[in-house]
């Protein structure tokens, strides 16, 4: 009798765009912890500590952009939430991603899932960074996760005190969103091992 196989739980590693306090895009990414499907964990990393990107450090990466490498490798997939500043990334958030992407041969983004959401008190619910950062996404040679989008648009209406995310429809785009980087993110696992 050959003995079944032991599901390994799916790791998603969950960062932000916002460094304020009360931002509506980590609470999205708090609430995204309740919503995982059975199999899967998500944790979240702060990227508050990553110093501004300099070529001249490709030989000697700082500590904090190596701990975001490594939790990136030891994921099965991503899940960034962003707002939109100024119709576009972040400045803090694309400086992450510009160095941990270096230097090339050290890239950990390659092939690795991902999925996109944002909230923003606007109507628009940060549409247009997730344009953006699909560009940026798709030169690091990331499987995205392109439907269904989800934009939290009139956050300050959504969230409750708690920051607990009460809108029904944008937790059922939610949930729709994570099932599929799950299932990706465990195919991604499979090939990698």
């Amino acid at each position: 009798m050959t003995k079944s196989p032991v599901m390994e739980t799916v790791k998603i590693l969950g960062f932000g765009g916002s460094l304020r306090k009360g931002s509506y895009n980590w609470a999205l990414l708090e609430n995204a912890k309740d919503l995982m499907p059975e199999g899967s964990i998500l944790t979240l990393h702060d990227l508050s500590d990553i110093p501004i990107y300099n070529q001249d450090l490709d030989s000697n990466i700082p500590e904090p952009v190596r701990r975001f490498k490594d939790a990136v490798r030891s994921s099965d997939g991503i899940l960034i939430s962003s707002p939109e500043y100024n119709f576009s990334i972040p400045g803090y958030l694309k400086n992450a991603l510009d160095f941990a992407s270096r230097p090339p041969n050290d890239n950990p983004f390659p092939g690795k899932p991902v999925a996109i959401m944002s909230a923003s008190g606007s109507m628009l619910g940060g549409a247009r960074v997730q344009y953006h950062l699909r560009q940026v996404l798709g030169y690091l040679d990331m499987r995205q996760i392109h439907r269904p989008e989800v934009f939290i648009a009139s956050a300050h209406t959504k969230f409750d005190k708690d920051m607990k995310l009460n809108d029904e429809s944008a937790r059922g785009f939610m949930r729709q969103l994570l099932e599929k980087l799950v299932k990706e993110a465990s195919f991604y696992s499979a090939r990698k091992d």
